[in-house]
């Protein structure tokens, strides 16, 4: 999903490369763990809207294994207040109202929600430093009318399920990741702080020992000298920095890695008969190594 290129809205083309992508990732997560029956094909209608929600998570440092915790109503905090606003305008979104963040000015910040093929129902709301989702199985308008509708009943039930289980009813299963053990992505946890001059010289000068250390031990001192790593005015430069438009370790960084097919008996055959047929000069001579 990193690939498509968001400013707000998707093309059908953009949407299209999208809903590729979230059923080869749900086709990963299934793997191991579970979902109710019917993702697969929802995903084949995921809208727009519902695309643009979940590149927007994944551009916030979302991974593979933690997409089966949103899409089974993973409370998720994103310190980003932006994303509150450009949920809040896209097409189907409406006020809701909902037990959640009851600090917020709900005035000044309604809840709000949106339904869709795999979201079901998408919340959304504001937070002190950012905003919050969460997709819910079923949605609920309780203070909207007088009469609750067998929407508001079932959502009850799902309320007694989260009780008992003490876990979030979501569209597909049930998520530990409530409000009081949300998800967080892109946290806003860094706290620049100046260190007097001579202790930074001081980190400077232990910092360059270590790397002239690292280029004589980590291979002969023939090869490192041939192999220099970059030099660097000040290494002490580099702690701290954070990463550019919220990069760390990827989609999949925290994702098991399976081996989908084994080694062709094939192609080992012929390497073991060319291997019989010539001799070690021949390969070297190949290689140009003779």
């Amino acid at each position: 999903m990193s690939d498509v290129d968001y400013a707000g809205t998707l093309t059908g083309a953009e949407t299209e490369r999208v809903r590729t992508r979230v059923r080869l990732l749900i086709e990963l997560t299934s793997r191991t763990n579970e979902y109710r029956r019917g993702l697969a094909a929802a995903a084949r209608r995921l809208s727009p809207e519902e695309a643009a929600v979940l590149v927007d998570l994944e551009k916030h440092g979302m991974q593979v294994p933690q997409l089966h915790d949103v899409l089974c109503g993973g409370h998720v905090l994103v310190d980003n207040p932006d994303l509150y606003e450009n949920w809040r305008h896209v097409k189907g979104a409406r006020e809701r109202i909902s037990s959640h963040h009851k600090q917020i000015d709900k005035k000044k910040w309604p809840d709000i929600g949106m339904r869709g093929s795999v979201v079901r129902e998408k919340l959304h709301g504001r937070t002190a430093q950012g905003t919050w989702v969460q997709l819910e199985k079923t949605p609920a308008a309780f203070g909207k009318k007088k009469l609750p509708s067998l929407d508001d009943l079932r959502h009850l039930v799902d309320y007694f399920t989260y009780k008992i289980t003490r876990s979030n009813v979501g569209p597909w299963g049930l998520s530990r990741k409530t409000e009081r053990r949300p998800m967080y992505l892109s946290p806003d946890v860094a706290m620049p702080q100046s260190v007097p001059p001579a202790v930074a010289s001081s980190l400077s000068s232990a910092l360059q020992r270590l790397e002239d250390s690292d280029d004589v031990t980590s291979a002969s001192a023939d090869l490192a000298r041939m192999f220099p790593p970059p030099e660097r005015a000040d290494p002490a430069d580099e702690l701290g920095r954070a990463m550019a438009n919220g990069d760390g370790r990827g989609l999949f960084g925290n994702s098991n890695v399976w081996v989908s097919e084994t080694r062709s008996g094939t192609a080992a055959a012929i390497r073991g008969r060319d291997r019989g047929q010539r001799g070690p000069d021949s390969l070297l001579a190949e290689m140009g190594l003779s």
